[in-house]
């Protein structure tokens, strides 16, 4: 059954909503989104300091979101500011309306 699934051809949007849904897919995530929505930029220290997670585990869903292109990062030594990639942001709000439309 799993080479079926494998040979299956998908469009970009699906393959593009998919990616979003997967790292969408941690309520974390989700939250540092929807905080980030709200800020010009925010460094990964502070959200240390809203969330109560460890660094590491905050600097992980950090890299899972900017991996698929939600966010991005820009190095203020010694810091990183993370912001939403705008562009991205409105690309995987689209395709989900379009999706759910």
């Amino acid at each position: 059954m799993r080479k079926e699934i494998e040979n299956i051809s998908y469009t970009k949007e699906t393959a593009a909503i998919a990616k979003y849904a997967k790292v969408l897919g941690h309520p974390t995530r989700v939250a540092i989104l929807n905080h980030l929505e709200k800020q010009t930029c925010c460094c990964n220290g502070d959200l240390v300091d809203i969330f109560p997670l460890s660094q590491s585990t905050i600097s992980k869903h950090l890299k899972e979101l900017k991996n698929v292109g939600l966010i991005q990062g820009e190095l203020d030594p010694p810091k990183i500011k993370y912001c939403i990639n705008q562009e991205n942001w409105q690309i995987a709000k689209s395709l989900f309306i379009n999706f759910f439309d």
